[in-house]
């Protein structure tokens, strides 16, 4: 079984750098090797990683590490799986918006000083896709319920309201109330972006998400997830097999990629 983990991509050492970090920390989570692409600005792309998994004759399942359901994730991605010709293709949900990425967020907030009552600005990159809009405008309610403060959205590119302009609107708010703004980072690694956010003029800001070690854990249980359930007595058979790799908590075995 080829796993893969499918990101933006990011002319940035430091933000591939990151993405690797994720899929070697959700490797060793699995007990089976996650491969990464990038469906933009660097390889390898996905078809490619997909076209390798063909020669060796292993299915595979494609995980979109994007936060929210936009064209990557809808057009792109799709388009990629077609183009490789691979037969056996699952593609998992994006992993956003979810409670559960809601909630790394909220620790993203705590870590970096956040405190109860500080208006939030949730920063995005920026998105001119309806679907994505919504996704994010989903995720940043899930926001304010973990940490009962007034999140509102920001993007640090194509989009309105610009962060800036987000950031003194909060900054109004908090005015009244002396409180302190907020930026929680809803990007999945260092570069462009968050340097932007940092540069924003917010009080405090958080860090990416693929800082958090929780990322990586959500990535290893959406593969386990993903897993066809007619693989999964096969499975459990290679488990048992001397040198077989388990998943953690022993939910469940890939079976070994193919020589």
């Amino acid at each position: 079984m080829a796993l893969i983990l499918v990101a933006h991509g990011t002319r940035r050492p430091e933000g591939v750098a990151m993405i690797e970090r994720l899929a070697a920390q959700a490797s060793s989570l699995v007990g089976h090797r996650v491969e990464v692409a990038f469906v933009d600005v660097l390889g390898p792309t996905p078809s490619e990683v997909l076209s390798r998994a063909i020669r060796t004759g292993r299915p595979a399942i494609v995980l979109p590490a994007f936060l929210s359901r936009g064209y990557h994730v809808r057009a792109d991605l799709p388009a990629h799986v077609e183009q490789s010709g691979h037969p056996d293709v699952i593609v998992a949900p994006a992993l956003g918006p979810s409670g559960q990425v809601a909630r790394l967020v909220g620790d993203q907030l705590v870590k970096c000083g956040w405190r109860p009552g500080d208006p939030v600005v949730l920063a995005a990159a920026g998105t001119s896709d309806a679907r994505a809009r919504a996704d994010l405008h989903t995720t940043a309610t899930l926001v304010s319920a973990v940490t009962g403060s007034r999140v509102g959205l920001g993007f640090a590119a194509t989009a309105d309201p610009r962060l800036p302009e987000a950031v003194e609107g909060a900054r109004r708010h908090a005015r009244r109330t002396g409180a302190r703004v907020v930026v929680a980072s809803y990007l999945l690694a260092d570069g462009l972006f968050q340097e932007r956010l940092q540069a924003c003029g917010a009080d405090l800001v958080s860090a990416p998400l693929g800082t958090h070690p929780g990322l990586a854990r959500l990535i290893a249980d959406r593969f386990r997830r993903a897993v066809p359930p007619v693989l999964v007595p096969a499975a459990r058979r290679a488990s048992r097999r001397p040198g077989a790799q388990r998943f953690a908590r022993g939910r469940i075995a890939l079976p070994h990629p193919a020589a």
